[in-house]
């Protein structure tokens, strides 16, 4: 197997995986949406809200707001099911206050950790909005959890992975110049000096074959290698996609070291 990586920035990635298997590579797709772990706000103890918003509504708006949870921020932090604290302890959480007064909107860069290098990934996130003389004073307390258990905890705003496009011509047809002017994306491109079509930037072919509806001659054929793949990972911030794909192949190493050791005994 070989794994070629195309672009990648602090939020995504973009790698080519060849010679793999469909199971293999959806597999890692899904413990990376699943089961990489990554703390949100769980609860919420609303003192004071003299806002127009529920507090319902607003410890959803607070669980969903993305935090830093990279391998060095959760470092030593255990799942809060693993915890034999009560209900919550700093092994297994990060507490969070707000206490703010009208007139304004209250962002996220209001919410004060009592973990310095735990904060929401991004500042301007609006929570609410106070009216002259309205109070909103809370504590939120951010544990560590799995996508499966809600999406709060899902690492990945991406995750997803297509066959790599292949395109091939018919040599024995006319070639059919009109066909790059179908093409959504721009996929191919005419060249009537050397008789034939261009294919560029194939990597962003959809594959949705519009080509070869219009092509009467059957000139052009859209299909996929089956054993190579393009595959992105964007994450919200929280984890950079680096970690959240060495992560997902952890867990899974983790799951077949348990098949193994089950088919021994």
């Amino acid at each position: 197997m070989e794994i070629e990586v195309k672009s990648k920035d602090e939020n995504e990635i973009v790698f080519i995986i060849r010679d793999a298997e469909v199971p293999f590579i959806n597999a890692i797709r899904r413990i990376a949406m699943m089961e990489v772990p990554k703390l949100a706000i769980e609860d919420v103890n609303i003192v004071q809200n003299d806002s127009a918003m529920f507090n319902e509504v607003l410890a959803h708006r607070l669980g969903l707001t993305p935090l830093v949870s990279n391998l060095d921020a959760i470092d030593g932090m255990e799942m809060a099911y693993e915890c034999d604290c009560e209900d919550y302890c700093p092994r297994c959480s990060v507490s969070f206050t707000l206490n703010k007064t009208g007139p304004g909107v209250i962002y996220s860069k209001d919410l004060v950790s009592t973990d310095s290098t735990i904060k929401p990934v991004y500042d301007t996130i609006p929570l609410l909005k106070l009216k002259e003389n309205q109070n909103v004073e809370l504590e939120a307390v951010a544990k560590i959890g799995l996508g499966k258990e809600h999406a709060k905890w899902m690492p990945t705003t991406v995750c997803a992975y297509k066959q790599y496009p292949k395109i091939t011509f018919n040599e024995d047809s006319e070639v059919n110049y009109d066909l790059a002017d179908v093409c959504p994306r721009n996929i191919l491109k005419s060249d009537k000096r050397s008789k034939v079509l261009k294919v560029q930037n194939i990597e962003n072919c959809s594959m949705c074959k519009a080509c070869m509806r219009a092509d009467e001659n059957n000139y052009i054929d859209i299909s996929f290698e089956p054993e190579n793949f393009i595959f992105k990972i964007e994450t919200d911030g929280s984890i950079p996609p680096e970690e959240v794909l060495s992560k997902a192949c952890d867990v899974l190493n983790e799951k077949t070291d348990k098949f193994i050791t089950f088919s021994k005994n």
